[in-house]
C-alpha cells in the first residue's frame, strides 16, 4: 500500500469531563504539544493522502488549533456526541462535501488523546492491515492487567471473532489479556458500506465503531488484531492523573532517544526536555533543567543544574548554569550565570558573558562583550569586548515609551551607572564610577557625572544624637582627640 491511498480520520470531539478543565482534553499539553499535536504529528509522518479529525465540544477551540498545526486538515463536526461510529460517519460525510471520499485503500481511525503514538507504529500497522486483505484490523495490545479494557476473542485458529467489552465478558473472557486500544484500520469500502448498518441498540444508545468487527463476521470477511509491542503507545488520559504519567512516560522516551544519539543526561529524573527541541551530539544537560519549546543546543554545550530555557538557541561549547531564559540567542563558547534573567530579544556574541544576577531583554551583546553582575540592560546593543561594570542599569523607560541604548566596542563602564536612554557610548570609551550618563559620550572619551565629594563634618552627632549611628561618630572623635591611651597617655 503506497501512502496515497492511506486515510486517517482522529476523532477529537469528546469533552474529557474527567478533566474537571474549561480546556477540551485533547487540548490538554505535554512535552510543548498538546496531546491532539502529539496525534496529528504521528499521523504526519505516516504520510496519509488525507486526514480528517471529528470536532464536537467546544469545535471552535479544537478546530482552529487543528488549523494552525496542519491547515490542510479537514474538519469534520459531530454535532452530538452518540459514539465513535457516529464520529466516523460524521469524517465520512466531510470528505464527500469536499469530494474526496476514498473509493479504496485504507482508512485508520485513531483518538485524539494517545500522545505516545508514533508514526512508525501508525506506518506498520496500516501495512499490516493492508497485507492481511482484513476488512477491519484492530491495534491490539498485551497487558498484564487487562481490566477496564474491551478484550480480543480468537478462536482455535487464531483468528478474531469479536471485542467483547469489560461489562460484557464472560469470567473466561476477562481472562484474555490482549485489548482493544481505540485504533482501528478498515477497507475503505467496506467502511462505507458498514457504517451505515452500524445501529445503537445498546445501554447508552450510542453507535459504536467496534460493532464493525461482528458486522464483518457476519458477513464472512477477514477481521485481524496485531499486537504491538509498545502497548504504552496507545495509552490514553482521561483525568489529570493520566496526563501526568503519560507525560512522565513521554519525557523518559525523549530523554532516552537523546542519549542514544550521543546526548549526556546526568540524572533523568529531573530533566524535562520537550518534543520540539533539538539537542547536537555531546551535549551535556545537568539536573533540574528544562528545554522547552524550541529550544535548540549545539555540541559540547553544557546546561544547568537549575536552568529553564524555553525558545532559545544555545551556540556549541557554551555555558548556562543557573538561568531562566526565554527567546533568546547565546552563541558559541559564551557563558551565562549563575542566577541570570533572559529576556526575549536577548542576543549574546560568541564568547560572551552575561554573569551573576543580570536581567537581559532586546539586547545585543556582541562577540566578547562581558555583563558580569548585577546588571540590567534592557533595549541595548553592546559592541565587541566591552566590558559593563557592576551594578549597571540601562534606563529604557521614560514612563511613556522605551528608547534603546548602545556602547560601542571595547568600551569600559565603571560600578554603579546609569544610562539614561536615549544615549550613545563611543568606541573604546569609558565612565566613571557611580556615573549618570545622560549624553553621548565620544570614543575614547571619559564620561563623568559625579561632583567632588565633600564632607559634613559633624552631621551624624547633629543630626543622629542620642541614635547608635551618632553615639559611634561621637566616641570615634573622643578617641581621636585623647589618643589610643587616653589623655594621660597611659594605657586604660
Amino acid at each position: 500500500m503506497t501512502s496515497d491511498q492511506l486515510t486517517v480520520i482522529v476523532l477529537a470531539a469528546g469533552g474529557g469531563t474527567r478533566m474537571k478543565s474549561k480546556t477540551p482534553k485533547v487540548l490538554h499539553s505535554l512535552a510543548g504539544r498538546s496531546m491532539i499535536g502529539h496525534v496529528l504529528a504521528a499521523v504526519r509522518s505516516a504520510r496519509p493522502a488525507r486526514v480528517v479529525a471529528v470536532v464536537g465540544h467546544q469545535r471552535e477551540l479544537v478546530g482552529d488549533h487543528i488549523r494552525d498545526l496542519h491547515d490542510d486538515v479537514v474538519l469534520a463536526v459531530q454535532e452530538e456526541q452518540h459514539g465513535t461510529g457516529d464520529a466516523v460517519r460524521a469524517a465520512l460525510a466531510a470528505l464527500a462535501d469536499a469530494d474526496d471520499l476514498p473509493e479504496e485503500g485504507t482508512v485508520l481511525v485513531a483518538t485524539g488523546d494517545t500522545p505516545l503514538l508514533t508514526g512508525a507504529s501508525l506506518t506498520r500497522f496500516a501495512a499490516e492491515h493492508h497485507a492481511a486483505q482484513a476488512a477491519v484490523s484492530i491495534l491490539s495490545g498485551v497487558v498484564p492487567d487487562p481490566f477496564g479494557y474491551g478484550r480480543i476473542v480468537r478462536d482455535g485458529e487464531d483468528e478474531v471473532l469479536a471485542i467483547v467489552e469489560e461489562k460484557d465478558a464472560t469470567a473466561e473472557q476477562r481472562a484474555i489479556c490482549e485489548i482493544n486500544s481505540g485504533i482501528l484500520a478498515f477497507e475503505a469500502g467496506f467502511l462505507r458500506e458498514v457504517i451505515e448498518r452500524i445501529g445503537n441498540d445498546n445501554a447508552k444508545g450510542e453507535y459504536y465503531l467496534t460493532d464493525a468487527v461482528q458486522l464483518a463476521r457476519d458477513d464472512g470477511q477477514t477481521v485481524t488484531a496485531h499486537p504491538i509491542d509498545d502497548v504504552g503507545q496507545t495509552e490514553g488520559a482521561n483525568d489529570r492523573v493520566q496526563l501526568a504519567e503519560l507525560g512522565r512516560q513521554l519525557n523518559r522516551r525523549i530523554l532516552e532517544d537523546w542519549m542514544r544519539e550521543g546526548v549526556t543526561v546526568m540524572d533523568p529524573t529531573t530533566t524535562w526536555i520537550d518534543a520540539d527541541v533539538e539537542l547536537a551530539a555531546d551535549v551535556t544537560i545537568l539536573p533540574g533543567t528544562q528545554l522547552l519549546g524550541a529550544t535548540s543546543v549545539a555540541e559540547d554545550a553544557v546546561i544547568g543544574p537549575d536552568t529553564t530555557l524555553e525558545d532559545c538557541e544555545i551556540g556549541s561549547g557554551a555555558r548556562v548554569v543557573r538561568t531562566h531564559g526565554q527567546l533568546a540567542v547565546i552563541g558559541a563558547g559564551a557563558t551565562v550565570g549563575p542566577f541570570s534573567y533572559l529576556r526575549p530579544g536577548t542576543r549574546l556574541g560568541d564568547g560572551g558573558k552575561i554573569g551573576a544576577f543580570v536581567e537581559t531583554k532586546a539586547a545585543d551583546i556582541g562577540p566578547g562583550a562581558k555583563v558580569p553582575h548585577l546588571s540590567y540592560v534592557g533595549d541595548a546593543e553592546i559592541g565587541e569586548g566591552t566590558n559593563i561594570g557592576a551594578g549597571t542599569i540601562f534606563a529604557n523607560y521614560d514612563g511613556v515609551a522605551k528608547h534603546r541604548t548602545t556602547v560601542g566596542r571595547h568600551a569600559r563602564t565603571a560600578s554603579n551607572n546609569t544610562f539614561v536612554a536615549p544615549v550613545h557610548i563611543g568606541d573604546g570609551a569609558g565612565t566613571g564610577a557611580g556615573a549618570v550618563i545622560r549624553n553621548d559620550v565620544p570614543p575614547g572619551a571619559l564620561g563623568l557625572s559625579a561632583a567632588r565629594q565633600r564632607n559634613l563634618e559633624g552631621w551624624a552627632e547633629r543630626k543622629r544624637a542620642d541614635t547608635p549611628q551618632g553615639d559611634a561618630a561621637r566616641a570615634a572623635r573622643e578617641a581621636g582627640e585623647n589618643g589610643p591611651h587616653g589623655a594621660d597617655g597611659s594605657a586604660d
